[in-house]
């Protein structure tokens, strides 16, 4: 019987390749390691969250502030207003013009015209006036209330053919009239003139009123 062979080594481990392991004890690279001045640059640079709500705040109450200033202009210097003088009214202004003229024709030298108007009566007038009430078909109803003398006074305001009537006063018109040969009744001239003699003229056409 022939010898046995000696062997050597383990026969556990002879027939197992060996592996290499890779966990944590076996790393071979070696660590690196952060320069100090790296480490305080990334530290001041990236502030700790309490500080970087601070910085929030902060910018946030800046741009608040000058948004407000902006949106809020300066205040203006105060100005006393300048008080406009009041207008006069249109017909303030017609009834002065209305009153120059007549004031202005009165003052005028006697004429004959004038003359034979302050002989004339009451009476006179009077007939007049139902001689031009008997031409209508229908009495004035509307003027009831009036006197004799307004209503021919406004008769005479309305009868077109002695010329315009607004912006005149009624004896200037008439003296108009006259002149342009356009034969104005000598009644309405009688009682201008009286009503200048007391003090109670209506110079202005009625409806000269009524427009202004």
């Amino acid at each position: 019987m022939p010898p046995p062979r000696r062997r050597s080594g383990n026969s556990s481990t002879a027939g197992h390749q060996q592996t290499l392991s890779f966990g944590p004890k076996s790393r071979v690279s070696k660590p690196t390691s952060v320069p100090a001045s790296l480490k305080n640059a990334k530290n001041t640079s990236s502030p700790s969250p309490p500080a970087r709500s601070r910085l929030i705040a902060v910018e946030i109450s800046n741009k608040a502030h000058r948004s407000s200033k902006s949106a809020s202009p300066e205040a203006p210097d105060v100005v006393d207003p300048v008080v406009d003088p009041q207008p006069i009214a249109a017909s303030s202004k017609s009834e002065n013009v209305v009153r120059e003229q007549a004031r202005e024709q009165v003052q005028l030298p006697r004429s004959a015209e004038d003359r034979r108007a302050e002989e004339l009566t009451d009476r006179d007038i009077r007939r007049y006036w139902h001689a031009e009430e008997a031409k209508r078909i229908a009495p004035r109803v509307h003027q009831e209330g009036l006197s004799v003398n307004e209503k021919i006074l406004r008769h005479f305001d309305l009868s077109n053919q002695y010329g315009p009537c607004i912006g005149i006063a009624r004896i200037k018109r008439w003296r108009r009239a006259h002149r342009l040969d356009l034969h104005p009744p000598i009644e309405v001239l009688a009682v201008l003139l009286k009503e200048e003699a007391q003090g109670v003229a209506r110079e202005k056409a009625y409806i000269d009123e009524l427009l202004s």
